[in-house]
């Protein structure tokens, strides 16, 4: 069966809850096939980002996903790039694949509430912290592999930022088995977020 997704951009709305580590190179799986970009290496640790998402109505598709990000070196510039991500959006998934090469796979997640959790992944318990007054910008650019070539996704938008504290217990056997036993430098929480992803 097809599967029917939004072209290019997609609006979203929701929440993110985004956690970020320090991890050793030699500690991470293989960098993605074909990425000329190599990681961004801090005396020889990675910075690396994993994300509970909550994608919420008022954008074009509400779904739940939970991915890992590390940052890279672009010819100069920092980049991010999805190595690990899981929807429980069938469009979300083929959109993801067929218009930006984000490897998303199926999953069952539970990101509303806490303990937030995805099956065999991982499970998450959040405790908010300070907010900080307004909105903050959001852009990012985001470099993944597309049918062998480098393809690059905009992210813009702003969203109303909170410090918190997620403790995560990570399968170690799964496929973030790499951050287990770790803890995170710092979570921030993004609410009421308003993006655009991708070009148009």
């Amino acid at each position: 069966m097809n599967v029917t997704y939004p072209g290019e951009p997609w609006h979203l709305k929701g929440r993110m809850h985004v956690s970020v580590w320090l991890v050793p190179a030699a500690a991470l799986p293989a960098h993605p096939q074909g990425l000329a970009a190599p990681p961004l290496r801090i005396f020889g640790r990675v910075p690396v980002g994993a994300a509970w998402v909550s994608y919420e109505p008022g954008g074009v598709l509400t779904y739940r996903e939970l991915l890992s990000a590390r940052l890279v070196r672009d010819r100069g510039r920092v980049r991010a790039t999805i190595t690990e991500i899981w929807v429980d959006s069938e469009a979300s998934r083929d959109g993801g694949r067929e218009l930006w090469g984000i490897p998303k796979d199926l999953a069952d997640l539970v990101t509303e509430s806490s303990p937030m959790s995805a099956g065999g992944i991982a499970r998450a318990v959040l405790r908010r912290g300070v907010g900080f007054p307004g909105r903050v910008p959001l852009r990012l650019r985001l470099l993944q592999m597309l049918h062998g070539r480098p393809k690059a996704a905009g992210v813009r938008g702003s969203a109303a930022l909170r410090l918190g504290r997620v403790d995560w217990e990570v399968v170690r056997e799964g496929p973030l088995g790499y951050l287990g036993g770790r803890r995170p430098l710092v979570t921030l929480s993004l609410t009421g977020f308003d993006v655009w992803f991708g070009s148009g």
